[in-house]
């Protein structure tokens, strides 16, 4: 047995992954455990979790792999304020003590760390370092039901990497390309994150779901003056407008006297149309150059598989334009794109290319990412005594119970808390850990936004379809079992606006019907798609079936099952609490199924305010 340990930590996103003799065994965020947004702590809780999973202790660990090289990224560090002095000096005053005293010696701190899960276990001879860009790599490649692949990452910043292409062949994986810092999509992506209001590193889709409210007006603007796109997709960006390599914001006055505006502070700035033109200009901009590249690489390699992960790749608008572009064949993306994934590839990374063992393709299954389902899960026993000791009242039903109840809740119009089996890994609530509700109302998406999620109202839904019918309600025919897919309801499903729905601007387009599933049809008719496969979740596989029964809708609306801000839910007991903290009408735990009418209303949570807002 060979047993590798994958840790990805200290940025944002912390997670913990393990894998044993090449298979994955489990993989999870630290956020869910510390219910700390993007905790970018070291993973103590993810780490316990995977091998509990495993059945292993840290001394059983053959290796342990970091995602990424501190030295490279402090290189790196050093070389952009050289090259740059005097400028950005404050910024590289409040940067270096915190790489001396912890980030420049990572290998002693990872120890010390792991000391405190196994104190007794000698680990410096165990530790492994991989690429930041390779991880990624590793991570979209060597779980993928590809022998061979192009594999691109697109991501803010690793070491000094930015875009990479990679190739991989059975367990071979080599980088053939990069693109460096500071030329950076995804910089350029969270720069007009910062610049329209939003969080860098969380707001990025809250950007993407706003797009489709405006129009790309400034998206030869852009492309004239920040960012030069060759014809194979290569760029750079002209630093003269940003501060992100020296400074310690995004942007600078410059960038914002080139469209007119100051950043848009959120506490005291509405949204408005110039920064929904502005959110379609960027996503325009964004698309343009992934499909100048893909078609390039597609061109130059002629193979017909892509594999993708890093940040960008969670961009699943341009995701979708890349399949329907068709110039690969195949397409397949990492469900955990981000950081968090890291973790999982430097394992895989260990495993197949320093390690040197073979790569098996299950021709039979979609991926050897077992539908993302790789968190926790519980008894039915420990569930119903976490629920009791919360204060909850409960009945626990058999199966099919549990199933015919909650469809005919769902048909009723109830928000449904759906806690089904293992966690998901990455940032997607897949049928694990979800809320739920019925597409065809026209008020579930304003009532889930608002009194649900306590979020912004523009932000759409996603539609957790069966796959056997995906074909009937939308352009795409094809697998999206990780919601990183958005393609068009088909035009059979759609409703004709009337003159005066059509003249409407912004956010007044919010409100109007135009499809049968008006719930998790977003303004321009799209929906970021998850096919639900019967054989990586049978029982969400029977209850949206249940529902179709029931309503002739093979599809139900699918979040994430937490509030803004709130990592979403781990254990039946941050189940309960969002639950009654929220509007949602029925949960389900397991086999335990909750009614909010009767349920103590002193156990009610202030969860409006309980969480900072991201």
């Amino acid at each position: 047995m060979v047993a590798i340990l994958g840790i990805s930590a200290f940025y944002h996103d912390s997670a913990a992954a393990l894998v044993v003799d090449g298979h994955i065994v489990a993989a999870a965020q630290e956020e869910r455990f510390t219910r700390i947004k993007h905790d970018a702590g070291f993973p103590h809780n993810a780490v316990e979790y995977v091998l509990d999973e495993a059945g292993l202790t840290l001394d059983q660990i053959d290796h342990i792999a970091f995602y990424d090289k501190p030295l490279l990224k402090f290189e790196r560090l050093l070389e952009t304020y050289v090259a740059n002095a005097p400028r950005g000096f404050k910024s590289f005053r409040t940067a270096i003590p915190i790489w001396l005293k912890e980030k420049l010696f990572q290998k002693s701190l990872l120890q010390n760390e792991l000391k405190e899960i196994s104190p007794g276990t000698k680990t410096r001879d165990k530790l492994l370092f991989a690429e930041h860009h390779f991880s990624h790599a590793a991570s979209a490649f060597y779980p993928s039901p590809f022998e061979e692949a192009v594999v691109l990452t697109l991501d803010g910043v690793g070491e000094w990497a930015t875009t990479t292409v990679a190739i991989g062949r059975g367990s071979q994986l080599d980088i053939v390309k990069e693109l460096h810092f500071p030329h950076s999509l995804g910089l350029l992506y969270s720069a007009f994150t910062y610049y329209t209001g939003f969080r860098v590193n969380s707001g990025e889709y809250k950007l993407m779901g706003l797009a489709p409210y405006g129009t790309p007006k400034y998206k030869d603007l852009i492309l004239d003056t920040v960012i030069d796109v060759k014809a194979d997709g290569t760029y750079r960006l002209d630093q003269s407008y940003f501060d992100y390599a020296t400074g310690l914001r995004m942007t600078n006055d410059k960038f914002a006297a080139v469209f007119g505006r100051p950043v848009r502070q959120p506490d005291t700035d509405q949204l408005d149309q110039f920064h929904m033109d502005i959110a379609a200009s960027i996503q325009a901009v964004t698309e343009n150059v992934v499909l100048r590249m893909t078609r390039a690489l597609a061109a130059e390699y002629d193979i017909p598989n892509l594999c993708m992960a890093g940040g960008v790749a969670l961009n699943c608008v341009a995701n979708g334009h890349i399949l329907r572009d068709g110039a690969f064949k195949n397409l397949w993306i990492q469900p955990a794109a981000g950081d968090a994934g890291g973790a999982l590839g430097a394992a895989q990374a260990a495993y197949h290319k320093e390690l040197g063992h073979p790569r098996i393709v299950d021709n039979t299954k979609r991926d050897a990412m077992r539908g993302a389902y790789l968190g926790p899960m519980f008894e039915q026993s420990d569930i119903d005594a976490r629920l009791t000791r919360s204060g909850a009242v409960f009945e626990t039903l058999q199966d099919d119970e549990v199933v015919e109840q909650t469809a005919d809740a769902l048909a009723q119009g109830k928000a449904v808390g759906w806690f089904n089996g293992r966690m998901e890994f990455g940032p997607r609530a897949l049928g694990g850990r979800s809320i739920l509700g019925d597409p065809r109302s026209p008020s579930m998406q304003k009532l889930l936004n608002l009194k649900v999620k306590f979020r912004e109202s523009f932000r759409p839904f996603a539609p957790s379809v069966l796959r056997e019918d995906v074909g009937e309600w939308f352009d795409l025919d094809d697998d999206s079992p990780y919601m990183l897919l958005v393609d068009q309801v088909r035009d059979a499903r759609q409703r004709e606006m009337s003159e005066g729905e059509k003249a409407l601007f912004g956010i007044e387009k919010l409100n109007v019907v135009r499809s049968e599933i008006p719930a998790v049809t977003h303004i321009d008719y799209s929906a970021r798609i998850q096919t639900v496969h019967a054989d990586t979740n049978p029982r969400y596989h029977q209850l949206i079936s249940a529902f179709k029964q029931r309503t002739g809708c093979p599809l139900v609306v699918n979040t994430s099952f937490n509030v803004r801000g709130e990592p979403i839910v781990c254990t039946p007991e941050d189940a309960f609490h969002c639950f009654m903290g929220t509007d949602i009408e029925w949960l389900v735990v397991g086999n335990a199924v909750l009614r909010k009418e009767q349920q103590d209303p002193a156990l009610a949570e202030d969860y409006k305010n309980k969480y900072e807002l991201d």
